[in-house]
């Protein structure tokens, strides 16, 4: 692997719970932070956090029991045993340094997941896109067969009002995230790949390193287990064909011919919203995977979640499709927030050039299919992402008729010298057809821009994984305005 996390051993043994005692989590406001401290709650383990800010993720963990802090502070570490952190948190940080003084365990978050799983049966979600979907997916399909997972995710199960949750069952699903080689700590039974695509590379360096990350993720499967990977992304099915060769049991899915589940004869329904589209395993019956959101993206994700459910774990095949078939996936995940004046709002946390393109495709068809325009904001994440892909961006971005492109949210990164969105306006400007392209702006300024512009029957999609969530309301008040 071309890059790994200096403070981490993600191949180590990881301690037991009951060894960890009193556990402080440094932003533990944060999604991936929050999943963890909800486990070690229901497990009866202490817990305090503090975070930059008030949120109501802190006042939900209150509630559950822990001690929040708003603001760092050195003397939140005093009565602990163990601290917990991200791969975000720097070395600076004045209650992780007091930490270290105090010679604390410090763990990974990952590692803090890992540690509240005991000896359950594991299935680890990995993917450049679609691994939170399929995360949630995989659960309601495991609790609709009957076998009441325990779950972590990176985003909130749409319906269930959690990111999180420890049932006692024999079976945890988590969304393991590849970003900081952190996936592979948690050696699963049944891992899910649904791509292998060049993200992260202010981690990786190269995509070299990424591929190598996977096949190590791969690795970590436990002998006997499975893998499930997608036929129709080019690195996951060479990952597949590696592993296979290795003598890993592996299970291909997707629209190719080469995929053990073969799907095919996709359709939207008159609504538009739902699909319906025919599964077939090799050497299996026929059987139709009813969903009731759109994109051929999601039906490969829930594709992959079925045969993880059914192959890997061995639940029931129709209670299985009849969990997906209400499954609405995760919040944030072509969220539909509302409705005013025949114009719908829809919100989406996609954040790179692959699932840009996946959302904005199917946004554009469901506009297309309503005799509508398709509008879209979307506000880049890190400025390391946007510098490496905007020319992904730019054509992702293509098929909408309208292109509001918000300044960069940084997140954990400080600003770079001449990366701003214009290097995705810039390539998006000389792709063919007719588009308007906004570059900057203030949230109440692109929602007015977006309510003037949209008509009834349209579709206004909101799309980036930092603040641009809140302009959703915003575009949804002013149009009740207008």
């Amino acid at each position: 692997m071309a890059a790994a996390a200096p403070r981490f051993d993600f191949t180590t043994e990881v301690p037991g719970l009951g060894s960890l005692g009193r556990v402080h989590f440094i932003a533990i406001g944060g999604a991936g932070m929050s999943a963890v401290a909800r486990i070690m709650l229901a497990r009866g383990v202490t817990v305090s956090g503090s975070d930059a800010k008030q949120s109501p993720t802190l006042d939900a963990l209150r509630d559950l029991g822990a001690r929040a802090f708003v603001g760092h502070d050195a003397r939140h570490v005093t009565d602990v045993d163990t601290v917990v952190i991200s791969s975000a948190i720097p070395e600076t940080n004045v209650e992780l340094r007091a930490a270290r003084d105090a010679n604390l365990l410090v763990l990974h978050r990952s590692q803090g997941l890992a540690a509240t799983m005991g000896d359950t049966r594991r299935a680890a979600v990995a993917g450049a896109n679609g691994k939170t979907t399929t995360t949630s997916m995989l659960t309601v399909a495991l609790q609709s067969a009957g076998l009441d997972p325990s779950f972590a995710s990176g985003g909130e199960l749409t319906g269930q009002g959690t990111n999180a949750a420890w049932t006692g069952g024999e079976i945890f699903v988590v969304e393991a995230d590849e970003s900081d080689g952190s996936f592979l700590t948690y050696r699963p039974e049944v891992a899910v790949v649904t791509n292998v695509q060049p993200d992260h590379l202010d981690f990786y360096g190269t995509f070299e390193g990424v591929q190598e990350a996977y096949a190590a993720f791969a690795a970590t499967i436990v002998p006997g287990g499975l893998l499930v990977a997608c036929a129709d992304d080019e690195g996951s099915a060479r990952l597949a064909g590696a592993a296979a060769a290795k003598g890993i049991r592996t299970l291909t899915y997707g629209f190719a011919e080469s995929a053990d589940l073969r799907l095919s004869e996709h359709r939207a329904d008159d609504a538009g919203l739902g699909t319906t589209t025919v599964l077939r395993l090799r050497g299996g019956e026929a059987r139709t995977l009813a969903l009731p959101i759109p994109g051929v993206h999601n039906a490969l994700n829930a594709a992959a979640a079925f045969l993880a459910a059914t192959e890997g774990f061995g639940a029931d095949p129709v209670s299985v499709l009849d969990g997906l078939a209400g499954s609405l996936g995760a919040r944030r995940r072509f969220e539909v927030r509302g409705e005013v004046r025949g114009v719908t709002v829809v919100d989406d946390y996609a954040h790179n050039a692959g699932k840009v393109t996946a959302v904005v495709a199917t946004a554009a068809e469901l506009a297309r299919r309503r005799g509508g325009r398709l509008h879209v904001a979307f506000q880049p994440h890190l400025y390391s992402r946007t510098r490496d892909f905007a020319s992904g961006f730019a054509a992702g971005l293509a098929p909408a008729d309208t292109v509001i492109l918000l300044d960069i949210y940084g997140a954990r990164e400080e600003p770079m010298e001449g990366v701003t969105s214009e290097l995705v306006a810039a390539p998006l400007r000389e792709l063919p057809g007719e588009r308007t392209i906004t570059v900057g702006g203030s949230f109440p300024e692109a929602a007015a821009a977006l309510a003037d512009v949209a008509a009834h029957g349209d579709l206004v999609l909101v799309v980036g994984a930092g603040d641009v969530t809140d302009l959703a309301d915003d575009v949804l008040r002013a149009l009740e305005a207008r």
